[in-house]
């Protein structure tokens, strides 16, 4: 029974089946933030909502009944019960805090899908590289915002008269937003070589350290792909090596039937 479950549930029309629910129900809880369609539909929008729960829950005991313990062997698994649980918190209470967390079903496309898989896989695998890239940001985030604050702080108080200040500001400038007439160009009214520190700051910063994040995000989406193909590659090898080994069987035994049937023939022949 549980052999035949496993292979329902990991054919592909299943996964398919599974998407199809979590996108059709991504759908009805956008329509839920409608409030006038919410006054005309709203019982058939909490049926078809609770309906879509059902399919999940369904789904979970499922894959719980096929595979056992063995189910949460697998981190992606162990992704979906969490999410499914967190879900089942408005059938619980009816705060509309918990009512939000429906929407956390969405987030089960990341398990579902492959290429998402592969994407977040990839984004684990460089969690060490982006710590350590992270920790110098903010190393020279910090320093910037000292020297900052003691370079523009008298005259400029509300952009950098303290150190948070000073770093919400630098924050802003690494992302480029507006730094030119919020940031800069007051500045340099005041410090006509103030543009020295601000291009430094971007060049190091924006430019650098968070293509180097970028830079490392992708290397390890890369190393994931790879990893993924080649999997791919050994069960192919061992599928076809299987076949090999079936088809080798299957003329051996032809072949005994050959030499049964002729020596049942001299027999026969024999005077």
């Amino acid at each position: 029974m549980q052999e035949r479950l496993i292979i329902l549930i990991e054919h592909p029309w299943f996964s398919r089946v599974v998407i199809g629910a979590i996108l059709a129900n991504a759908v009805t809880l956008g329509l839920e933030t409608n409030r006038s369609l919410m006054e005309t539909h709203g019982t058939l929008l909490h049926a078809i909502d609770i309906g879509f729960m059902s399919f999940f829950v369904a789904e979970l005991l499922l894959k719980l009944f096929a595979y056992g313990r063995r189910y949460f062997r697998e981190g992606w698994n162990i992704f979906d019960f969490t999410i499914v649980l967190l879900t089942l918190l408005p059938f619980i209470g009816n705060l509309s805090v918990l009512r939000a967390l429906r929407i956390l079903r969405v987030l089960r496309l990341l398990s579902v899908v492959p290429q998402f898989r592969v994407v977040i896989s990839g984004f684990y695998r460089s969690l060490s590289g982006l710590v350590a890239v992270g920790g110098i940001l903010v190393v020279i985030l910090y320093v910037a915002s000292v020297l900052a604050s003691k370079f523009f702080g008298d005259r400029f108080p509300e952009l950098f008269g303290t150190l948070p200040h000073a770093l919400f500001t630098l924050f802003q400038l690494m992302t480029l937003e507006a730094w030119t007439s919020e940031i800069a160009r007051p500045v340099m009214a005041t410090y006509p070589y103030a543009w020295i520190f601000f291009i430094m700051f971007i060049l190091v910063t924006t430019f650098t350290i968070l293509n180097l994040l970028i830079g490392v995000v992708v290397s390890s989406m890369q190393e994931s792909a790879a990893a993924e193909q080649e999997v791919t590659r050994v069960l192919i090898r061992a599928e076809l090596a299987s076949d090999a080994v079936i088809t080798e069987k299957v003329v051996a035994v032809e072949k005994a039937l050959t030499e049964l049937k002729k020596v049942i023939r001299e027999k026969n022949e024999a005077p």
